[in-house]
C-alpha cells in the first residue's frame, strides 16, 4: 500500500509547496554546471583562455588562475538559470496558487501527502503556446521531494494529469524539462511522453549548450477539445 494520498492543494499547503518547488529546481543547478564543463565548447574556451594568458605572461601558473577564475565566475551564471526560473514561478502563478489552477478552467493542482507533510506536487493548465491551445493540456511545476523518490510518487503525480486531460477530451499533455533532469526525463519517456522539440532558454543559455526539452504525450481515444 503507498506511503502517500494525491489530493487536490488546499491553501494550507501554499508554504510547502512553493518550498518544495524551490529546492526541487535549485538541486539542478551543480548537474548544469557538470553538463556544461563537459561541453566541447566550453572545454576549448577554456583551453584557448589558458594559453592566451599563459603567453601574455609567459608563466603557466597565471594561466591556471586565468582558467580557476573563469570556473569560479561561470557557476553563478549558471546557477542564475535555476534562481530566475524559480523566481518567476514564485512571484507568477506559485504567487496564488488557487486562482492559477483552482479557479482557472482546465487547470488543477494536485499534492502527494505522506504524514501530514507534502511531498509532492504536480499541476495542468492550458499550454502558453497557442498552437496547443485547446488541443493539449499542459504537465507543469512537478516536484517530489528527496526521501520520497523512487517510491511512485512522481508516476501517480503524471497519471493525475494524464487523466484529468483524458476526462476532459484534449488529445495530448504537453511539458517541458531541462536537459540536466535525467530522472524526469526516464519518468517522463515511461509515461509514454516522447520528445517533439528543444531549445535554448536565452541567448547565453544557447552559449552555454544549456536546453530545454519539450515532450508530448498522445492520448488514446483523445478528441480536441471545444
Amino acid at each position: 500500500m503507498a506511503s502517500y494520498r494525491i489530493r487536490q492543494y488546499r491553501e494550507k499547503d501554499y508554504d510547502a509547496v512553493r518550498t518544495l518547488f524551490a529546492r526541487g529546481i535549485l538541486e539542478h543547478a551543480p548537474a548544469g554546471y557538470r553538463h556544461i564543463l563537459r561541453s566541447a565548447r566550453a572545454q576549448l574556451g577554456l583551453l584557448v583562455l589558458f594559453a592566451a594568458v599563459r603567453a601574455a605572461a609567459g608563466y603557466w601558473v597565471l594561466g591556471l588562475a586565468a582558467v580557476a577564475l573563469a570556473l569560479a565566475a561561470t557557476w553563478p551564471v549558471v546557477r542564475s538559470f535555476s534562481t530566475s526560473y524559480v523566481q518567476q514561478a514564485l512571484s507568477t502563478d506559485l504567487c496564488d496558487i488557487s486562482t492559477s489552477y483552482l479557479r482557472a478552467p482546465d487547470s488543477c493542482f494536485w499534492v502527494a501527502e505522506a504524514g501530514g507533510t507534502v511531498v509532492g506536487m504536480v499541476a495542468v493548465a492550458p499550454p502558453q503556446d497557442p498552437a496547443e491551445r485547446g488541443v493539449a493540456l499542459e504537465l507543469k511545476r512537478m516536484s517530489v521531494s528527496k526521501d520520497y523518490r523512487g517510491r511512485g510518487v512522481s508516476k501517480a503525480l503524471c497519471g493525475e494529469v494524464l487523466r484529468f486531460a483524458r476526462a476532459r477530451g484534449y488529445g495530448a499533455v504537453v511539458l517541458s524539462t531541462s536537459m540536466v533532469q535525467v530522472a524526469a526525463q526516464r519518468l517522463y519517456e515511461g509515461q509514454g511522453f516522447r520528445k517533439v522539440g528543444t531549445f535554448s532558454p536565452s541567448l547565453l543559455g544557447s552559449l552555454l549548450c544549456f536546453q530545454i526539452f519539450h515532450y508530448r504525450c498522445d492520448l488514446p481515444g483523445g478528441t480536441a477539445a471545444p
